[in-house]
């Protein structure tokens, strides 16, 4: 077994963590070219594609996990990268809104405060799926992880129906003149999207191996390293594209971003259990369950956001995005108490 040198790890961590912000943004442009030529609307573009495209790294790092059985850096990157994720629309609100008006002003709708809802019943089960009896099915799945799947899926109708219902129209950066692209530049999409996909969940694998050695090293815990240093590496697609998005006017896609891939990331816990052959949900550990309550409480702050149309800024923050922030910082150091 060949021994990696921890200079030669960090290495490949951080070329792995720059591979996914540049194939993230990447990603973005030829997802958001697909969307726009085909007609599917911004929110479904969010939830469905690009949700899962830029939760790529979270895919591969749960599978090798389950794989390898080795569940504490999967699990609180999964539960962990929801309350970062939500934190990055601080970010977004920062740099990619300043000083026009907060993001939640520019960018709230019926469907975000539906996919916010989505993401809060969706980590309410996760709550649940701890405190109820087990009884496994398929592969030692349980009732919770296939209910989970069922409510992201049912989302995604439930947000088709939304645009149905309230014939919402919104121009992205490629829609302006209702141009429809052409064939070849979709083909070249696509092929982007493809390879970009698989150098995204190579560098995800690279990831996961190089840093739970590297935490294991450095005697970091593994829930608070997945929660915080990975997650946040696995978080940089979000923070590229919502930026980007933000800084074309298109802040319905920033946070249904956000929102839509926080919906589908516990549907990774069916995977896991899949590939694994055993469930995770019902031996989630306290620290997990404090990173789903984190989760649940950061997103509906933004969504009280959204519902008060508050236009106060301070340092080109809206206030919910200044709670958010403070309630994240003291949350990591939370976790570090709770993992105690």
């Amino acid at each position: 077994m060949i021994i990696y040198s921890s200079w030669a790890l960090g290495i490949l961590f951080v070329v792995c963590a720059l591979l996914i912000w540049v194939f993230g943004i990447k990603l973005s442009k030829a997802i958001d070219e697909i969307v726009n030529h085909y007609g599917w609307g911004e929110a479904i573009g969010g939830i469905v594609f690009l949700a899962i495209i830029t939760n790529l790294p979270e895919i591969a790092i749960t599978a090798v996990a389950a794989f390898n059985h080795d569940y504490d850096i999967a699990v609180s990157n999964i539960l962990g990268g929801i309350a970062i994720q939500t934190a990055v629309l601080v970010l977004i609100d920062i740099y990619g809104v300043g000083r026009k008006a907060p993001l939640t002003l520019k960018g709230h709708s019926k469907i975000l405060l539906f996919e916010g809802l989505t993401v809060i019943i969706i980590l309410s089960l996760v709550i649940a799926a701890n405190k109820f009896p087990t009884y496994h099915y398929l592969r030692h799945t349980t009732a919770f992880e296939w209910i989970i799947l069922f409510t992201w899926l049912v989302s995604i109708w439930g947000i088709k129906r939304l645009y149905q219902l309230n014939q919402i129209k919104k121009v992205s950066k490629h829609q302006t003149n209702n141009i429809v692209l052409s064939t070849v530049k979709v083909k070249k999409a696509i092929i982007v999207t493809i390879l970009g996909a698989i150098i995204t969940l190579l560098a995800g694998y690279g990831l996961e191996v190089s840093g739970e050695v590297l935490s294991k090293r450095w005697g970091m815990d593994g829930i608070v390293f997945g929660a915080t240093i990975l997650a946040l590496c696995t978080a940089l697609p979000e923070i590229s594209t919502g930026i980007a998005s933000a800084k074309i006017r298109d802040y319905q896609m920033a946070v249904s971003d956000i929102f839509g891939g926080n919906a589908f990331l516990p549907v990774l816990f069916l995977m896991a259990a899949l590939i694994g052959g055993e469930s995770i949900l019902p031996g989630l550990k306290v620290s997990d369950i404090y990173l789903t309550s984190v989760g649940i409480l950061l997103t509906t702050i933004y969504m009280i956001g959204m519902l008060f149309h508050s236009k106060k800024q301070f340092f080109r923050m809206g206030i919910d995005s200044i709670i958010v922030l403070v309630l994240y910082l003291a949350s990591i150091v939370g976790l570090v108490y709770v993992n105690n």
